[in-house]
């Protein structure tokens, strides 16, 4: 089935109209902005590695200000237990039944802050809910709201007090995005608008709500991916498995995101096609966070990254018509 010019358009104006409401708060990081605007379109989760007071908790509530979504935060402690996210069954005395009590997981975009600072147990119990969309209470399955996303946070630089996330969470996470110190004149300008607003808090607009959301990614189901663009997905991820450097390379998963990321970036740029170059762009924030490199790397900065350029440099790239965006 074929997309209308219309539904295209549709998704162009609102994801840019919402791009532009949230940098009215976060100021210089667009680039970071696209990556998890297309990772919520594309129904995936997103994980914010970045030192302490770069915007990443200010990230996550404007986007969910801007996309109109029931926001809940997790502060992620030691003493954090599972109940703690997901709630439970308490008794009604006076109805003499037990009734859900639901936990913070049930809304619609999930801020899990310090994530690594929780014990494995609790953050085994995000596992069903950001595969699956559902969690397990005494046996009961009960369905999260739709869409559903989770936001992770981690601090890179405190290890004392946290637990790594295990692969199969990581491997959960759609994208993994660096916020980044702002510019002399973007911190400039930061201060400058704190200064004229007189008060912390940036007052956003709501520029769309969930059920839009919704029909938004139905729209970019329907984005045309061509036989050459899955090998060129495929070729890249498998060359993370074969790299000598590399000790395990992403997973069938990794493919999949690539394909969704990329059919949600060619759609919000007005393509109902992908092309070579929107693999490129998600190729680093959709597989970093994949790759366990070999132990005599674990101490060079930037190793991953380094990798993953590489590839982009060897794995040939198909040729497309632009113009049609069929082979």
């Amino acid at each position: 089935m074929t997309i209308e010019s219309s539904e295209l358009k549709q998704v162009t104006e609102i994801s840019t109209a919402i791009l532009d409401e949230v940098e009215k708060a976060v100021i210089g990081k667009r680039r970071s902005l696209e990556i998890m605007l297309t990772a919520i379109l594309s129904e995936g989760h997103i994980l914010i590695e970045d030192l302490p007071g770069l915007g990443k908790t200010l990230i996550a509530r404007s986007l969910s200000t801007a996309l109109g979504l029931d926001f809940k935060r997790i502060q992620f402690t030691p003493d954090l237990l599972p109940t703690d996210i997901t709630g439970g069954y308490i008794y009604d005395r006076s109805n003499s039944v037990f009734v859900l009590r639901e936990g913070p997981i049930f809304a619609n975009l999930i801020l899990a802050d310090e994530i690594n600072r929780a014990s494995p147990k609790t953050q085994s119990a995000l596992l069903e809910a950001m595969q699956e969309g559902q969690v397990t209470l005494e046996g009961e399955t009960a369905i999260l709201p739709q869409p559903f996303i989770v936001i992770g946070t981690q601090n890179p630089i405190e290890y004392e007090g946290t637990f790594p996330l295990p692969e199969a969470q990581l491997d959960r996470f759609m994208v993994k995005v660096e916020i980044g110190y702002p510019t002399r004149a973007e911190e400039i300008e930061i201060i400058d608008r704190r200064h004229i607003r007189k008060e912390d808090e940036v007052k956003l607009d709501q520029i769309t709500n969930a059920e839009e959301l919704i029909g938004l990614q139905q729209i970019i189901e329907r984005v045309y991916v061509s036989p050459d663009i899955e090998k060129y997905i495929v070729s890249l991820v498998q060359e993370t498995r074969e790299n000598k450097e590399v000790a395990v390379g992403a997973s069938p998963r990794g493919s999949l995101s690539l394909l969704k990321l990329t059919r949600t970036w060619a759609a919000m740029q007005g393509r109902d096609y992908v092309l070579p170059d929107d693999v490129k762009k998600f190729v680093v924030p959709a597989l970093i966070h994949r790759l366990i490199l070999k132990p005599d790397l674990w101490l060079e900065p930037q190793a991953a990254h380094k990798i993953l350029l590489g590839l982009l440099n060897t794995v040939p790239v198909p040729v497309l018509d632009a113009s049609l965006g069929r082979e």
